[in-house]
């Protein structure tokens, strides 16, 4: 017996990160892992983390103008200005644009 495609249900998958549920086609699968699914924002948060370690391994200027940017990002955070209605939808939006 088969099952048509249309029938088949998107089964819901829990974040290996941030522990929230995702369908399963919202999550990024490892590559030796499949069974480990991370959602897009954490998968975001994790590429900005690598980038950060790899900065601290090799300091160049560049790395120097993108601690400072982390550094702002961090100090935005602490003060939830990017929860504010006008103004954290601006910041997030440049947020997007950032390193």
């Amino acid at each position: 017996m088969t099952v048509a495609p249309e029938s088949v249900q998107q089964s819901a998958t829990v974040c290996w990160c941030c522990g929230r549920e995702f369908d399963d086609r919202d999550l990024v699968r490892l590559g030796a892992h499949p069974e480990v699914g991370v959602c897009l924002g954490c998968a975001r948060f994790l590429q900005r983390r690598a980038e950060e370690r790899e900065d601290q391994l090799r300091p160049t200027r560049g790395a120097r103008l993108r601690g400072v940017v982390r550094s702002v990002r961090e100090w935005v955070i602490s003060r939830r200005w990017h929860e504010l209605p006008v103004i954290g939808a601006l910041l997030r939006r440049i947020d997007v644009r950032l390193p």
